[in-house]
């Protein structure tokens, strides 16, 4: 379906759990949404299954769905379509679910340098996102050869907080294309969305953050290694 279809299902049709992702650190689950003859899958992150973190507030979904509007800001179409809706356990986000090859992961991907575009382009994203938590695993590379980062819940502080295992582009430079698209952010107004789901202070960050990066033009390294998320897959 196209991605307008698959949002109008998503969004109004009926929920139906066929399932846990038991790896996931909180309550996640698959659910089939059907509007009449037509049927899509999603990934459902309900609040009320969310673990309590000490440095972020509760509603993490509302990140998730933060990311899908700041990747669609920016054109880089690198989180899935995500949404907010009542489901079966209450308000939470429902992320389209992508059909991929579960044996590529960040680690498998980068070995070839067809992938790097897409890649780069995922650093640069969680790199003005602030992403806290960029696991290998939560690459996907899907059938139509895009590459999709998923599981974003733990973006946007306004303090330093990046983790992630994107660190193989170090000091290259950010592509001509991805500079052009974080100048344009940074000189307009974010999405009245994100607004709506960050605080002031953390959009004000966003905008920071990618001024900064268009500005210095290269991918940073981390000389302390540090900055890895934990498990790395």
């Amino acid at each position: 379906m196209a991605e307008t279809d698959v949002r109008e299902v998503l969004t109004r049709g009926e929920l139906t759990v066929k399932g846990r992702l038991r790896w996931s650190s909180n309550a996640t689950f698959l659910v089939e949404a059907a509007l009449e003859d037509a049927t899509a899958l999603g990934v459902y992150k309900p609040e009320r299954g969310e673990r309590p973190l000490w440095d972020f507030p509760s509603g993490l979904f509302r990140r998730e769905l933060a990311a899908w509007y700041l990747s669609e800001a920016l054109g880089w179409d690198v989180v899935p379509l995500t949404i907010e809706r009542d489901g079966p356990y209450g308000q939470g986000s429902v992320q389209r679910f992508i059909a991929a090859d579960f044996e590529q992961h960040y680690f498998t991907l980068r070995e070839d340098a067809k992938h790097h575009e897409h890649l780069k382009r995922i650093c640069a994203f969680d790199l003005i996102a602030n992403n806290a938590d960029r696991k290998s695993g939560h690459c996907l590379l899907a059938e139509d050869g895009a590459i999709y980062g998923i599981d974003n819940g733990l973006c946007f502080h306004v303090e330093p907080k990046l983790r992630t295992v994107i660190w193989d582009f170090g000091e290259e430079p950010v592509p001509p294309a991805l500079r052009d698209d974080l100048r344009r952010l940074a000189a307009s107004a974010l999405p009245p969305a994100l607004g709506e789901l960050l605080d002031a202070a953390e959009c004000q960050a966003v905008l920071r953050r990618a001024r900064a990066l268009a500005k210095v033009g290269k991918f940073p390294v981390d000389s302390g290694g540090h900055r890895y998320p934990w498990p790395l897959v």
